[in-house]
C-alpha cells in the first residue's frame, strides 16, 4: 500500500493512521484532537515518583554514579536491548557505553559481558567501544538486520568531545557488543544528537545545533546513505522560539534540546523532543524541560499536533529535588534518548532526568498500545449535524491487493459506536463498503477488525481509496478513536 500523505512513495504492508497525523487524516468535521500524557499504571500513584527501571550500579561498577540515557533501545530477537551511558566513580567526567537487556521493558538486567576492564575487573556490562578508553557524550544505535554485510548490522553514531571535538563519529558491530570505529572518523558535523531512524533507504540523525537564526538550540537532521558520508548542511526540522532576533541569550526562550527520539511507523515518524523552557533571565538554573510530541511524514520537517503540549511532563515525574544534588538546574527537566516499542498491549518510551549529573536512572513512560492521542466528538463546535462527526484519510493505493481495516477505539456501547466506510479518491462511497452495510466492531479494543455485511476485506479496486470513520450514537462524546490500521491481507 502507498499513501499519498506527502511522504516518500514507499510500499508498505501496514499503514497506521493516527489522529495527530493530519497529513494521513487531513479531512475532519466535528472532531477534536486530544493528546494523552503518559501513564505509568504499574509503577506509580498519582503523587509518587516514576519507578526507575535501569538504576545505578554497585560501588565499583562503571555506572555507579550516574545512568545517562543518551542512548537507544532496540528489539533484538525476543529481547529489548538498551545502550546507555554510565558514569563511574572516576575523578573526571568520563561516560562509557553500557548495555542492559529486558523481556518486558520494565525489568532490566545488566549482563556480565567480560569485554572491557574497569577498575581491574571485566565483570561488568560495558560494551567494547575502543575498550572504554574514550569518554562518550551521546550515542545513537541503529539496528539494521537487513544490511548484507553482517559486520555492519549494528551501527552507532556517537559524540566524543575529547577525541573528536564533538564531531559525529561512527562505529559498526556484528553483535551490538564489540564495536569497530570507522577509519574515516570523524565523519560528520558537530551537533548534539539523541535520535535516529532508517527511512526509505537513508539514515536520519537528529539533534540540536545553532546554525540557523534564532534560539541557540534548534531541531535539526543530518542524513546519510552509507553511514559514512553525512550531509554537510542540516535540515531545520521544528522551529521553536522567536526567530526574528539574533541577540538571544544562550539559555533563554523556547528551544529544542537534543532533537528527538524517533519512532518510524512507516507512513509517519513520531518524535519526542526536548521541550526547553528557558527563563527570560538567561539563568540556566531556572529552566524547565518537558518532552513534547512532533510528527513528520518525510523524516525532515516536523510539526506539533498541539503546540507546546508536554507528552511527558517533567513536573509529573516528581523530580523537583535533584536525586543526587547539583547546582546546574533547580527545577524539573528531562532528557530523551532513542527508544519506542510496542510490547504486548502497551506502548513504552524510555527517558531520564537532565542534566547528566542528576541522572540516577532510566524511567519508562507507558500508554495503552498506540493510544498517544485520539479524536472525540466536538459537541461545542459549529459543525453541521447532517455531516456528523467524522474524518477522512488521504488517498491510499492498495497496489492491486486486498486489505483489512482495524480500529483502535474506546467507548463503544449500545449508545455510541464508530462506523467505517471506504470511498474512492473523489470521496464517492464504494458499493459494499457503505454505512448501511457496516457491521462492526461493536466493542472497544486495541485492534478491532472492521466488517461489512458481505465482506471483511477491501477487495482490490481500480484507483485509490480513502477511509472514512464516523463517531455516532446518542452519546458520541463517549467514543475515543485512537488509530485506524490498514494491513495487506
Amino acid at each position: 500500500m502507498i499513501i499519498q500523505n506527502g511522504s516518500p512513495q514507499i510500499s508498505l504492508d501496514e499503514l497506521t493512521l493516527f489522529p495527530f497525523d493530519d497529513h494521513s487524516i487531513p479531512f475532519q468535521h466535528g472532531v477534536e484532537l486530544c493528546l494523552a500524557s503518559r501513564e505509568d499504571r504499574r509503577n506509580r500513584t498519582a503523587t509518587s515518583r516514576t519507578t526507575i527501571v535501569v538504576g545505578l550500579g554497585e560501588e565499583e561498577a562503571p555506572d555507579s554514579n550516574n545512568v545517562v540515557y543518551y542512548g537507544s533501545v532496540h528489539k533484538v530477537g525476543d529481547e529489548l536491548w538498551m545502550w546507555y551511558l554510565g558514569q563511574g566513580s572516576d575523578e573526571e567526567w568520563f561516560q562509557r557505553v553500557c548495555l542492559a537487556r529486558s523481556k518486558d521493558g520494565y525489568n532490566w538486567e545488566k549482563p556480565h559481558l567480560g569485554l572491557v576492564e574497569y577498575r581491574g575487573s571485566r565483570d561488568n556490562n560495558l560494551v567494547d567501544l575502543s575498550q572504554g578508553q574514550i569518554p562518550i557524550v551521546a550515542c545513537v544505535v541503529f539496528h539494521d538486520p537487513d544490511d548484507p554485510d553482517p559486520s555492519r548490522r549494528f551501527k552507532m553514531a556517537f559524540e566524543s568531545k575529547k577525541k573528536y571535538t564533538a564531531l559525529v563519529a561512527v562505529a559498526y558491530s556484528a553483535d551490538g557488543l564489540v564495536w569497530r570505529e570507522s577509519p574515516n572518523n570523524p565523519v560528520g558535523s558537530s551537533f548534539e544528537m539523541s535520535g535516529g531512524t532508517i527511512f526509505n533507504g537513508c539514515y536520519y540523525l537528529t539533534g540540536h545545533d545553532g546554525s540557523f537564526p534564532g534560539p541557540r538550540r534548534q531541531f535539526v537532521t543530518y542524513v546519510s546513505y552509507d553511514f559514512e558520508h553525512w550531509s554537510e548542511a542540516p535540515c531545520l526540522g521544528l522551529p521553536r522560539g522567536d526567530r526574528r532576533f539574533q541577540d538571544w541569550g544562550r539559555n533563554s526562550g523556547e528551544q529544542v534540546h537534543m532533537g528527538a527520539g524517533l519512532w518510524n511507523r512507516g507512513n509517519v515518524i513520531i518524535g519526542f523532543y526536548g521541550q526547553w523552557h528557558g527563563h527570560p533571565s538567561n539563568d540556566r538554573e531556572l529552566l524547565t524541560m518537558d518532552l513534547g510530541l512532533a510528527v513528520s511524514n518525510d523524516g525532515l520537517h516536523y510539526r506539533e499536533p498541539i503546540p507546546d503540549y508536554p507528552i511527558v511532563s517533567a513536573a509529573e515525574d516528581g523530580v523537583y529535588d535533584p536525586p543526587r544534588g547539583n547546582a546546574w538546574v533547580k527545577f524539573p527537566a528531562l532528557m530523551q534518548g532513542q527508544g519506542f516499542e510496542n510490547v504486548g498491549d502497551e506502548t513504552l518510551f524510555w527517558y531520564a532526568p537532565w542534566p547528566e549529573v542528576r541522572s540516577d536512572g532510566v524511567r519508562v513512560a507507558s500508554w495503552h498500545r498506540d493510544r498517544l492521542g485520539y479524536f472525540q466528538a466536538f459537541l461545542k463546535g459549529e459543525s453541521r449535524p447532517d455531516r456528523g462527526y467524522h474524518c477522512v484519510s488521504a488517498p491510499v493505493d492498495l497496489e492491486g491487493r486486498a486489505a483489512r481495516v482495524l480500529v483502535n477505539v474506546d467507548g463503544i456501547s449500545e449508545y455510541s459506536h464508530v462506523s467505517v466506510e471506504v470511498l474512492d479518491e473523489q470521496f464517492n462511497p464504494l458499493v459494499g463498503y457503505t454505512k448501511d452495510v457496516f457491521i462492526g466492531p461493536r466493542a472497544s479494543g486495541l485492534r478491532q477488525p472492521v466488517q461489512w455485511r458481505d465482506r471483511d476485506l477491501i477487495e482490490p479496486v481500480d484507483g485509490r481509496v480513502r477511509i472514512r470513520a464516523s463517531i455516532e450514537g446518542i452519546r458520541p462524546e463517549d467514543v475515543r478513536l485512537y488509530a485506524i490500521y490498514l494491513e495487506t491481507a
